[in-house]
């Protein structure tokens, strides 16, 4: 993953910070806490989350210095119920990173390019191939793994699910 060099210092960069649920009680806090790592206030326009009731969801769009994805998503690890999903984008020096976060599994990080795929480094594919020897089912386990797939699954109802929008639940059964 590329990293900031003396050269990009005062780059920006903008990115998408998606609160997938989160208790309305936190929602103020969540704003606070934003506003903190950008420096300035911010609001959010809270909607129902409809799959967990009880819950809001809110979508901001920020602009800030490379980085600001990782301060954001350190500044939100943690708290009790909250998922969400922090895009910064590719820079002219930087990659593209992806954070995702569920109170189940905690958080996961992935590079990304510049159509916002997830991207595979060269050590992590050894690795998962290390791991895997010759066993292609485990080997398609460690990709997934590396991709972010359990985070994905997870937040893809919280992600499609709005106002006028039918929430289907799919259960996989044993046969």
């Amino acid at each position: 993953m590329a990293t900031a060099t003396a050269h990009s210092v005062g780059v920006n960069t903008r990115g998408v910070l998606y609160v997938h649920s989160s208790p309305r009680a936190l929602c103020p806090h969540l704003e606070w806490a934003v506003g903190g790592v950008l420096g300035r206030a911010v609001n959010f326009d809270w909607t129902e989350q409809p799959v967990l009731r009880g819950a809001m969801r809110a979508e901001f769009y920020w602009e800030g210095r490379i980085g600001t994805g990782a301060a954001l998503a350190s500044s939100l690890h943690g708290w009790d119920g909250l998922r969400y999903e922090i895009t910064e984008d590719p820079t002219a020096v930087t990659d593209g990173v992806r954070y995702l976060h569920t109170p189940s599994l905690g958080i996961h990080v992935a590079q990304t390019d510049t159509a916002g795929n997830v991207v595979i480094g060269e050590d992590r594919m050894r690795y998962a191939m290390e791991l895997a020897g010759s066993d292609a089912l485990a080997l398609q386990r460690e990709l997934h793994i590396a991709l972010g797939q359990q985070w994905d699954d997870e937040l893809e109802a919280f992600r499609h699910a709005s106002e006028g929008s039918q929430v289907i639940w799919l259960h996989s059964y044993a046969g």
